[in-house]
C-alpha cells in the first residue's frame, strides 16, 4: 500500500508544481491537504512518514478519533474541512490547526466560546456556497462581507481567507474566479486574510489557476475511500 500510496503522492505533487508554473507562481507557494475521510489512522500514520503534515478531515467524530490515536505526530497539522454543527465546535477546536468552514455568525461564537483561556488563535476561513442551492454549505456571496466582519471581531479567531467547493454543474475555473472576487471582499475587512482554499482532486489545477493557496486533495493521493456503513 505505501509504494503505492506514495507514488500517488510523488505524482499529484508534480501536477501541482507544473499546474503552478502553469500559473507563473511558485509551487512553494501552495499547501497541499491530503483529505483523510472514511480512511483508517495507519493511512495518515504512512503518510506522516511520506513527509506529509498537512491533514484534513470531513467529520468531527472521526476528526478527533484519529487525532487522538495518532498525537503522537505532535508536528502533524489538522485542518477542518466540513461542516461543523455548532455543538461540535469546542471538539474540533481542540484539535484543528485550521478550520476551512465557518459559514454563519452562530458558528463563529461557538469557536470563539470554545477558545481555552490562554489557547493560541484559531485560523478559520470563511466557507462561501457558489451555488444558487441556499442547503448547500457557505454563506451567500452578498453575505459574506457581514460574516467577515463579525469573524473579525473575535478575539480568538483569526481570519486566513476563504474556501469554496466548485458546483458540479459549472466549469471550475469560473467558480474559482468568483471566490477569488470573494477573497477580495474578505481581504477589505482584513487586509492580509491572503489564502484561498479551493481545489480538490479533479479541479485543483484550474484552483491553482485562480489564486488557490490550499488544496484539499482525497482520493487522487489515498485512493478510493473504504465503504462506510
Amino acid at each position: 500500500m505505501n509504494a503505492d500510496l506514495g507514488a500517488r503522492l510523488t505524482e499529484i505533487d508534480a501536477r501541482i508544481a507544473d499546474a503552478a508554473r502553469s500559473a507563473g507562481r511558485d509551487p512553494a507557494s501552495i499547501s497541499r491537504i491530503v483529505v483523510t475521510k472514511f480512511h483508517p489512522p495507519e493511512l495518515v500514520a504512512a503518510l506522516y512518514a511520506l513527509g506529509v503534515r498537512d491533514v484534513g478531515e470531513n467529520r468531527q467524530q472521526e476528526f478527533s478519533e484519529k487525532s487522538l490515536a495518532l498525537a503522537h505526530l505532535s508536528d502533524l497539522r489538522w485542518h477542518f474541512v466540513g461542516q461543523a454543527q455548532t455543538n461540535k465546535a469546542r471538539a474540533i477546536r481542540s484539535t484543528a490547526a485550521m478550520v476551512h468552514s465557518v459559514d454563519r455568525a452562530k458558528l463563529a461564537n461557538a469557536f470563539d466560546s470554545a477558545a481555552e483561556p490562554g489557547s493560541s488563535t484559531l485560523d478559520v476561513l470563511l466557507q462561501v456556497n457558489l451555488t444558487s442551492d441556499t442547503g448547500r454549505g457557505g454563506v451567500a456571496p452578498e453575505d459574506l462581507l457581514a460574516l467577515a466582519e463579525h469573524v473579525a471581531a473575535k478575539d480568538s479567531l483569526r481570519v486566513r481567507g476563504v474556501m469554496a467547493v466548485a458546483p458540479l454543474e459549472e466549469q471550475p475555473a469560473r467558480a474559482f474566479e468568483r471566490l477569488r472576487g470573494c477573497a477580495d471582499i474578505v481581504r477589505s475587512v482584513v487586509p492580509d486574510a491572503e489564502w484561498i482554499s479551493a481545489g480538490m482532486s479533479a479541479d485543483f489545477a484550474e484552483a491553482i489557476a485562480m489564486g488557490a493557496t490550499h488544496l484539499r486533495i482525497g482520493s487522487a493521493i489515498t485512493g478510493p475511500r473504504p465503504q462506510h456503513g
